[in-house]
């Protein structure tokens, strides 16, 4: 017998919903979740957050206004559990109980704001799960978010190895260094030298440059894939486990970081809300890329909130 189960995943820049059927456990461990509805708005909550400390008042409202949207549809497809995880800018903000009152009194539960360490597991068994049997292990999965970016290392059947969350997410970088419109040459060497440091020190703690594939996840990742493979339109069948070369992620991120916010709007893959940000999101993605020493991404579309979905199989949420 299937679960429907609602997960939501609450970033930096956007917030997604799924809502999905888990399969019934005698199906599998190979058994996918079927999915009822998958959304996303970017919402922006991190803005700010790395200069003050504090979630933005309109940046709550923008997500309290995507929120209640989210939870007309849970109710409408009848969802039997919910779990809304909130990540790296509600993790920092001295205001995180305000932000919690808000979700608490729109969705009926709380969101956990998950450690970067659960953060990271979950966006593994997202992202492994249904991955091509050609996609040999150790998985290095690589998860860069708005406001801090997931390093994962762990095999398909005995899962997580090690893990570790560093703040180098889009948002962050772009707020931090990427100011011009395009960025200087100084201000992309700055942001290059505090991703660089952030990802040795990451490579450190997990195993990373052993990893025999390195798995792309969220926005970043799947835009530039989409603009490396040259699409006239975001199409999630044809990004996912789509292979991209290190020279070819170099390529894409140069472009990008030489363009205008205008031009980036442009592209016909590009989100609105994304624009402003994805040049650092590329550059976190191309310098992990050259410091692992890892020749081809895997992009995969499955990521975190596939997690938070799979993590209540055996929960007894509402």
């Amino acid at each position: 017998m299937t679960t429907r189960v609602a997960a939501i995943d609450c970033g930096t820049n956007s917030i997604r919903l799924l809502v999905a059927d888990l399969p019934d456990p005698s199906a599998g461990p190979a058994a996918p979740l079927i999915d009822r509805s998958r959304r996303m708005e970017i919402v922006r909550l991190g803005q700010g957050v790395d200069a003050t400390g504090r979630l933005a008042p309109e940046a709550i409202e923008r997500t309290r206004v995507a929120l209640a949207d989210y939870a007309a549809e849970i109710e409408r497809l009848g969802a039997e559990r919910v779990r809304m995880c909130a990540t790296s800018a509600s993790r920092d903000a001295e205001n995180a109980a305000e932000f919690r009152t808000m979700v608490e009194r729109i969705l009926g539960v709380p969101p956990e704001v998950v450690t970067g360490d659960e953060e990271a597991r979950l966006s593994f068994t997202g992202a492994v799960r249904g991955l091509p049997a050609d996609a040999p292990s150790p998985y290095l999965v690589l998860d860069i978010g708005g406001g801090s970016t997931e390093f994962v290392v762990g095999t398909r059947d005995g899962g997580v190895e090690a893990a570790i969350s560093v703040d180098i997410g889009c948002v962050r970088m772009t707020e931090r260094h990427l100011r011009g419109d395009p960025p200087s040459p100084e201000e992309i060497a700055a942001a290059e030298a505090d991703i660089a440091a952030a990802v040795d020190r990451a490579l450190t703690a997990v195993p990373g440059r052993q990893a025999a594939t390195l798995v792309g996840l969220a926005g970043s990742v799947t835009t530039v894939v989409a603009i490396a493979e040259g699409l006239t339109g975001y199409d999630p069948a044809r990004i996912h486990h789509a292979r991209v070369s290190y020279e070819r992620v170099a390529e894409v991120t140069a472009d990008l970081l030489a363009m205008t916010r205008e031009q980036r709007l442009a592209i016909p893959v590009m989100h609105p809300g994304r624009a402003d940000v994805i040049g650092a999101g590329a550059l976190v993605l191309r310098v992990a890329m050259e410091r692992a020493g890892m020749a081809a991404v895997i992009a995969s579309e499955h990521d975190i909130l596939d997690g938070i979905a799979w993590s209540m199989a055996n929960a007894n949420r509402r």
